[in-house]
C-alpha cells in the first residue's frame, strides 16, 4: 500500500494531477464505448444519418419496380385481401410483361374466403345443383398456385412475437451454411414464431423469405436484417431471397468471426453485413417513379418496358393498411420500397457497411488523440489552445467522412470526439482552477466586507463558523438589470462612471432588501442573489420579498427619473435601468461553505435554481416580478397576482405553475386588475384543454380592454405556442406544461 502511495506520488508529480485524471478519463470513455450504452449509439446513429442526407445513394439505373395495392387500386377493386384469383393474374401479366422475378411483401396466411368450395358452404340460398358446380371449381389458392408454378415467385413471411401453431415440416426452406469461427445462430435476431403462406403456394413458390423490419430505438429504419431466425428456423429476408432465386444460388453462405457476422455470400456477390446480419441500408431518395398501380398491371394499361427485364416487389403505400416506416431519408417511406432500396443497393454495388474492426479503430483514434491532447494542450497558449482543438475535430470529421465517401464504411468520429473533448475540457478547467486559486490570494484582503447581519450573529454564535448548513423554508430572489450590456457599453471610456452608476443602483436595491429582513448572498456584476429566512428567522418571509421586489421597481423607477433629467441637462443619450426579478420558496441548505481559508454563507438547493430560472424568464411574460407557486400561494391574499403558465425547467422533474406580482392590495381589488385576471384565467384554460381558438378569441378580447398593454408579451407567446400546436399538436397525455429551452 505504501509503495503504490509512492507511486502515485511519482507520477502526480511528473505528469501533474490533471494529466493523470485525463488518463482516467480515456479508460473511463474507452469502458463506456464497449458498454455501448443507448445515448452513445444514438449519437453514433445520428451522425450516420447526417452522412446519408448528405450524400445519399445516387441512382444510375432502376432494376427494381412496385406493384403498388395503392388507394387507386383499391377504390377500384375494393378492400384488401383481393381474391387470389386477382393475384394470380396479376403474376401472369407480370410475368407476360417480361418481369424476371416477383416478390410479394404481404403473406397469403389463411385460405381465400371466396374458394368456391367455402361459398357453397357459406351461402344460404344455392340450390344444390349449384353447390355441387361450384364444389367441382379449383380453389382461388389453387388458381394461385398454378400462376405461381408458371413464373419465378418469391412469398413472403412474416416473424412472430409468439408461436401460434407448429411448422409444417413438409414445406421447404432455403439452405444456409456457415463458413467462419463461431456459428451464425446467436447472433442472429430471432422471432418465437413464423406465419407462412397456405401450403398449395408456399410449396410451389420459388423462394420465400421475411419481409419482417426491425426498427432502432427511435422509430428509424437503418438496418435491414439479412438473415434471421424465426421458430428455429434460419431464414433468409425476402430481398435477400429474391437476390438469391435470380442468382441460381442454392445455398447461401454466411461468414462469420469472432465478433459475429461479416458478410453474406450469393453467386457473384458478397453483402457485407454488422454482427448481427444486418445491411445498413444505403438509402436514396424516394423515388415515385419505380411505383406502378396494381389496378394498371390488371388492367393492362402499362407500356411492357416498365415491366420488362425488372426485379417487381408486390407491396402496398395505401394509408390504411398500415406500412409506412420512418428512415433517415424519409418520414414517410412504404415498407416494400425500403426492400427495393435494398435490392438496388446491392444489386448496384452501392452497399454502405460498418465493418467489426470500426470499434478497435475508433478506440485507437481516442487513444492516440487523446494521449496527444494530454501531451501539448497544457504547454500551449489560449488561441493555439482553441486552434488545436478545432483541428483535433477537423481531423476526426474529416477521416469518418473520408471512409464513407470514399470507401462506404461507417467510421463513428463522435466517440473518439467526447473523449478529446472531455480531456481537452479537463485540462482548461484545470488551468483555471490555478488561475483562479492565485486570485482568491489576491481578494482575501476584501474579506471584510461581510453581511453586518451575519457578523453580528456570528459574533454573538462563533460556533456557527464551521463546515456545513440546516435545512430550511426560505425565500430566495433573483434580480438582474436588462440590457445592462448595452448600457454598459456607453461607458466604455469612463469605467469610473460605470461603476458611480453601478453602485448608484445597487445601494437602492441592497438597501430594500435589508430593511425588509433579507440576506444578500452576493453580487454578480448588476445582478444581485438574496434570500430571507436565514440566517435569522422571519415568520412572514414571503410577503417580506415581495414587498421588496416591488420596492426595488419603485427605488429603480426614482434612479431612472434622476438620471433621465441629468440626461436632459447634460444633453446625453438617456438609457432606462429595467430589473427582473424572480422570487421562489422551498427547502434550502444553508450554511458557511467554503474552506478553513475561506467561507460564505450561502444557500443551494432546486428552490435557488428555480429562482434563477423565473428571474431569467421575467423578459419572456413581460412582467417584472415573477414567482414560483408556494410563494404565490403565501401571498394570494396581499399581492395581485396573476397566473403567467405551467413550466418544465431545466434540470426539475416536475412541472411549476408560476405567477406574475402585479401589484399590492389596492391593485388586487381593481377593476381593470380583475379583468386582466379573467383573461388569463380563460386563456390558460382554453389552452391547457387545446380549445386553440378559444384561446386565440381570449386574447383577441383582452386586446381591446384598457391596460390590455400589460398582457401583450404574454398574449404574443400563447399565440406562438398555438400556432405551433396548430401545425404540430402536442402528444397523447400533454398536461399543458411547457419545456423551457433556456436556463
Amino acid at each position: 500500500m505504501k509503495r503504490l502511495k509512492i507511486l502515485r506520488r511519482w507520477f502526480a508529480r511528473k505528469l501533474g494531477f490533471a494529466r493523470l485524471m485525463c488518463l482516467a478519463l480515456l479508460v473511463v470513455f474507452a469502458g463506456a464505448r464497449l458498454w455501448d450504452p443507448p445515448p452513445i449509439q444514438e449519437l453514433r446513429l445520428r451522425t450516420f444519418d447526417m452522412f446519408q442526407l448528405i450524400d445519399p445513394r445516387h441512382k444510375a439505373a432502376r432494376p427494381v419496380v412496385i406493384v403498388d395495392i395503392d388507394d387507386k387500386s383499391l377504390a377500384r377493386l375494393g378492400q384488401w385481401p383481393w381474391p387470389r384469383t386477382r393475384i394470380a393474374d396479376l403474376i401472369q401479366n407480370l410475368t407476360n410483361n417480361g418481369a424476371v422475378a416477383i416478390g410479394f411483401d404481404v403473406v397469403f396466411s389463411e385460405p381465400d374466403r371466396l374458394n368456391p368450395d367455402l361459398v357453397a358452404s357459406q351461402m344460404r340460398y344455392l340450390d344444390d345443383a349449384t353447390r355441387a358446380k361450384l364444389r367441382e371449381l379449383p380453389s382461388n389458392d389453387q388458381v394461385l398456385a398454378d400462376a405461381i408454378k408458371r413464373s419465378r415467385v418469391v412469398l413472403g413471411e412474416t416473424g412472430l412475437p409468439e408461436v401460434l401453431s407448429e411448422l409444417d415440416k413438409s414445406l421447404p426452406f432455403t439452405g444456409v451454411a456457415t463458413v467462419g469461427e463461431e456459428g451464425a445462430e446467436r447472433f442472429l435476431f430471432e422471432f418465437p414464431g413464423l406465419l407462412r403462406n397456405v401450403p398449395e403456394i408456399e410449396k410451389i413458390a420459388a423462394g420465400r423469405g421475411l419481409f419482417s423490419i426491425r426498427t432502432e430505438r427511435d422509430g428509424l429504419i437503418r438496418r435491414v436484417p439479412m438473415i434471421m431466425r424465426a421458430q428455429g428456423n434460419i431464414m433468409p429476408s425476402l430481398s435477400l431471397e429474391i437476390l438469391r432465386v435470380v442468382t441460381g444460388t442454392p445455398t447461401l453462405l454466411v461468414r462469420t468471426d469472432k465478433a459475429g457476422i461479416r458478410s453474406i455470400r450469393l453467386k457473384g456477390a458478397e453483402i457485407p453485413t454488422d454482427k448481427n446480419g444486418q445491411l445498413w441500408v444505403h438509402y436514396a431518395r424516394r423515388d415515385p417513379s419505380i411505383y406502378v398501380s396494381a389496378v394498371d398491371v390488371l388492367d393492362n394499361s402499362l407500356p411492357p418496358s416498365r415491366i420488362a427485364g425488372k426485379l417487381v416487389l408486390v407491396g402496398t403505400s395505401a394509408g390504411g393498411l398500415n406500412d409506412i416506416k420512418t428512415t433517415p431519408v424519409s418520414r414517410a417511406m412504404p415498407g416494400v420500397e425500403i426492400h427495393a432500396q435494398v435490392l438496388e443497393s446491392v444489386l448496384s454495388g452501392a452497399v454502405i457497411s460498418q465493418p467489426n474492426y470500426a470499434l478497435g479503430v475508433e478506440l485507437l483514434a481516442a487513444l492516440v488523440i487523446g494521449i496527444l491532447v494530454i501531451i501539448f494542450t497544457p504547454n500551449l497558449g489560449p488561441v493555439r489552445l482553441v486552434l488545436a482543438g478545432a483541428t483535433f475535430a477537423a481531423i476526426l470529421i474529416g477521416v469518418s467522412w473520408f471512409f464513407y465517401a470514399q470507401y462506404r464504411y461507417l467510421i463513428d468520429f463522435t466517440y473518439p470526439l467526447l473523449s478529446t473533448t472531455a480531456v481537452y475540457l479537463t485540462l482548461i478547467f484545470a488551468s483555471f482552477v490555478r488561475e483562479q486559486r492565485q486570485r482568491v490570494q489576491i481578494r482575501g484582503q476584501f474579506a471584510q466586507y461581510m453581511s453586518p447581519v451575519l457578523v453580528e450573529q456570528l459574533a454573538q454564535s462563533p460556533e456557527k463558523l464551521v463546515l456545513g448548513g440546516e435545512e430550511r423554508e426560505m425565500t430566495i430572489m433573483f434580480s438582474d438589470v436588462r440590457g445592462f450590456t448595452t448600457i454598459s457599453e456607453s461607458y466604455k471610456h469612463d469605467p469610473q462612471g460605470l461603476i458611480a452608476l453601478m453602485n448608484r443602483f445597487l445601494t437602492p436595491l441592497t438597501d430594500v432588501i435589508i430593511e425588509r429582513k433579507g440576506y444578500i448572498d452576493k453580487y454578480m456584476g448588476d445582478a444581485i442573489m438574496a434570500f430571507w429566512n436565514a440566517p435569522l428567522d422571519d415568520a412572514e418571509h414571503e410577503v417580506n420579498a415581495c414587498e421588496a421586489a416591488i420596492q426595488m421597481l419603485e427605488r429603480i423607477d426614482a434612479v431612472n427619473k434622476e438620471r433621465e433629467q441629468e440626461a436632459a441637462e447634460g444633453g446625453h443619450v438617456y438609457i432606462p435601468l429595467n430589473v427582473g426579478i424572480g422570487l421562489n420558496t422551498g427547502i434550502g441548505v444553508v450554511g458557511n461553505m467554503g474552506s478553513d481559508l475561506k467561507k460564505n454563507y450561502s444557500v443551494l438547493g432546486d428552490s435557488v435554481n428555480l429562482a434563477s430560472r423565473l428571474e431569467g424568464q421575467s423578459k419572456e411574460y413581460g412582467f417584472p416580478i415573477i414567482v414560483g407557486s408556494r410563494t404565490a400561494l403565501a401571498v394570494k391574499d396581499k399581492f395581485a397576482i396573476l397566473e403567467l403558465d405551467f413550466i418544465m425547467v431545466k434540470g426539475k422533474t416536475e412541472p411549476e405553475v408560476i405567477y406574475a406580482i402585479a401589484g399590492r392590495e389596492d391593485v388586487m381589488h381593481s377593476a381593470a386588475f380583475q379583468r386582466l385576471r379573467n383573461i388569463t384565467i380563460e386563456t390558460l384554460a382554453c389552452y391547457r384543454s387545446r380549445d386553440w381558438q378559444g384561446a386565440l378569441d381570449a386574447i383577441e378580447r383582452g386586446r381591446k380592454g384598457e391596460d390590455a398593454d400589460t398582457l401583450e408579451k404574454l398574449f404574443r407567446l400563447y399565440e406562438a405556442r398555438i400556432k405551433d400546436f396548430q401545425l404540430n399538436p402536442p402528444a397523447e397525455g400533454w398536461t399543458g406544461a411547457f419545456a423551457l429551452l433556456t436556463k
